[in-house]
């Protein structure tokens, strides 16, 4: 292995590490606590939306760097297209790829849910508390949906790091 494929994993392990550590962190620790600082469910969700874009200050660029290193790493296997199909780490190796696609699609579903617009109805008070509760368990729901299929991806990629 070349300084160049260390250091580009190194990016990639890192990239992973605040991907998945914020998610987990902003989901296991960060909405429990909420219920302590904030009565309301629109303040809870005005606070979850600015952390939120906090994070995604660095998540996104995170997660482009995990897809570019990702690419990187598999370029000499997807050389021989035929082995993807026929070797166990071709498989894991496109399941892998299938999860990323489907984070990257839950992500912008999840980011387009919480625009602007929205953010600014909630902090307002503009919504119903019926169409609030149904922003909220979709943020939840697409929230936790990010965070398995990121933990799934992990568990992909140390497959294929085990040579199966």
């Amino acid at each position: 292995m070349s300084i160049v494929d260390a250091l580009i994993m190194w990016a990639h392990l890192v990239a992973a590490s605040i991907w998945v550590g914020g998610s987990i962190f902003i989901g296991i620790v960060l909405a429990p606590l909420l219920k302590t600082i904030s009565d309301s469910v629109e303040g809870r969700l005005s606070i979850m939306i600015r952390v939120g874009r906090k994070f995604n200050k660095i998540g996104v660029p995170s997660l482009i760097v995990l897809i570019a290193s990702g690419i990187y790493n598999s370029v000499g296997f997807v050389s021989k297209p035929e082995m993807i199909l026929s070797t166990n780490y071709g498989i894991v190796l496109l399941i892998k790829v299938i999860l990323v696609v489907m984070l990257i699609i839950t992500f912008a579903v999840h980011v387009r849910l919480i625009r602007a617009e929205i953010e600014r109805k909630i902090e307002s008070k503009e919504l119903s508390t019926e169409l609030l509760q149904k922003v909220r368990s979709k943020i939840i729901m697409l929230g936790r949906i990010t965070v398995l299929i990121s933990v799934a991806i992990l568990l992909m990629a140390a497959l294929l790091h085990s040579g199966i």
